[in-house]
């Protein structure tokens, strides 16, 4: 059979650097074809000029036999190419009718054919089992809602090639089940997909086939029968990743307390928050770090409303977005490494910057965690994600042993070999002391590091309870809103 989709030779370069280096690949009708790799492996790019967002330097790109024209969205979409992307592109102030009819009718009709629409989204939502209510606003949908939108916007325009970023990134297991039941369902219609994830339980779920991209290069092309997440986390990464080490230890004494709240952090000692997105956690890590009015019971100590007191108290964070908030973009990566503390004496004297000792910690930072990607004057946009998220590690943990760690979606994104290194560092820090509040929407994670987990839904936080206490169903259950999580919400 001639495939519905074959990539031939694609190179895209980025000046010096080799994004895509002559890459083949065939996709099969109502075949599941997985596309792993580390953070900067060269995925994004090739999936960007698929989509004709890039024009390949070399290459070309066949659907169903006829070559794609470069760098054309709209010929991609027209072949019948649909993308659902990591983040969702809805408009929530819309409902589910107007958002999958955005841009599908001409600007020069002179009326809306929303009767057709609508008759034509009931009959895909049946057809994949895709349930949906057209009026209903997207803004009042659960998460696993409106990732139904997404699919039934690309499959309304026709797709037959699905491209899923990250689909369960911020799903529930129930939500992920569900997902995995729908997928099926298209598969046996005939519909083709591009699964990309960094989840190998999930990977080897539900793929037929497992692509592997390092360095740019094609390094694995494999049935996913027989495959297993050791071979595949070599493949990604090129040498064997050793799983985080844990060790018993006794939590210490009560470090950070949250008046209002059942939430309590002992020394020593990681409790985990878990939820769907956009139910609480932001604000509660906001307010764990200085940005919330309510106080925080820092030794015992009150602060509120100054972050750079917490930061001085000894709060080290990680945020979720390290590119808005982690890190500034066109600065250097020097600069990033001291942008908490940059005022304190060891970094400046009489208001000026001390450039010599910031750039000796900053090489420090660099060498100690394996930052890569650029130098210390390269501007921190140049790194890929888990390069990022390096250097911020390496910020909040290179200066003693924090009395607090703020660690929010921390791994979010990141290949296997950085999320084991990220898992061993925060591991290590509880071991030396410091008292770690996880918030992850992953509960993989969740369950590898926590000692307590609590539930976050609707702003209401349950009461941490130990990670033995709690099953995959019963948390699951809890972040929807379920019995467990009313019982004890505070």
């Amino acid at each position: 059979m001639t495939p519905v989709l074959r990539l031939r030779g694609i190179t895209k370069r980025f000046g010096r650097l080799v994004a895509n280096d002559d890459i083949s690949l065939d996709l099969a009708r109502g075949e599941v074809l997985a596309l792993l790799g580390e953070n900067g492996a060269g995925k994004s790019t090739l999936m960007s000029i698929l989509f004709g967002h890039y024009v390949a330097d070399e290459g070309h790109i066949e659907v169903e036999g006829v070559r794609l024209p470069p760098g054309q969205p709209r010929a991609a979409l027209a072949a019948g190419i649909g993308m659902v992307h990591q983040h969702f592109t809805l408009a929530d102030n819309l409902s589910v009718l107007d958002n999958v009819m955005l841009g599908t009718e001409p600007l020069w009709q002179p009326f809306s054919r929303r009767a057709a629409a609508r008759a034509r989204l009931n009959e895909v939502a049946g057809r994949f089992g895709l349930a949906a209510d057209a009026d209903a606003r997207v803004g009042d949908l659960s998460v696993g809602e409106r990732q139904r939108v997404e699919i039934l916007k690309a499959l309304m325009r026709g797709a037959r090639i699905l491209i899923l970023d990250e689909p369960t990134a911020v799903l529930t297991p129930q939500e992920s089940d569900s997902l995995f039941a729908t997928l099926g369902q298209m598969v046996a219609q005939g519909l083709s997909i591009v699964f990309i994830s960094h989840k190998l339980d999930e990977v080897l779920r539900i793929s037929h086939r497992i692509a592997v991209l390092r360095g740019g290069k094609l390094v694995a092309d494999l049935p996913a029968a027989g495959a297993d997440k050791p071979m595949l986390a070599e493949a990604m990464v090129g040498r064997r990743v050793a799983p985080p080490v844990r060790q018993a230890r006794a939590p210490g004494a009560v470090a950070c307390e949250l008046p209002g709240t059942p939430l309590a952090l002992r020394a020593g000692e990681i409790v985990a928050v878990a939820g769907v997105a956009g139910n609480g956690q932001q604000a509660l890590a906001e307010r764990l770090c200085g940005q919330g009015h309510e106080p925080v019971l820092l030794d015992g100590r009150a602060l509120k409303g100054a972050p750079r007191a917490f930061v001085a108290a000894g709060v080290a964070r990680i945020p979720e977005d390290r590119h808005a908030v982690g890190l500034v973009g066109d600065l250097p990566l020097w600069e990033n490494a001291v942008l908490e503390r940059y005022a304190t004496p060891r970094f400046a004297r009489g208001g000026v910057v001390r450039r010599g000792a910031a750039r000796a910690f900053a090489a420090g930072i660099l060498e100690r965690f394996d930052v890569r990607g650029g130098g210390l004057d390269s501007p921190a946009r140049a790194l890929s994600g888990g390069n990022m998220q390096k250097l911020i590690l390496g910020r909040a943990l290179s200066s003693g042993t924090p009395k607090l760690i703020v660690a929010d979606q921390p791994t979010w994104g990141l290949d296997i070999g950085a999320v084991a290194y990220v898992h061993q560092q925060l591991l290590d820090a509880a071991a030396a002391g410091s008292a770690v509040l996880l918030i992850s929407e992953d509960l993989d994670e969740i369950f590898a590091l926590a000692d307590r987990i609590a539930v976050m839904h609707h702003g209401q936080l349950t009461e941490a309870r130990p990670a033995a206490d709690w099953t995959l169903a019963t948390i699951g259950l809890a972040m929807a809103g379920g019995a467990d999580a009313a019982r004890t919400a505070h």
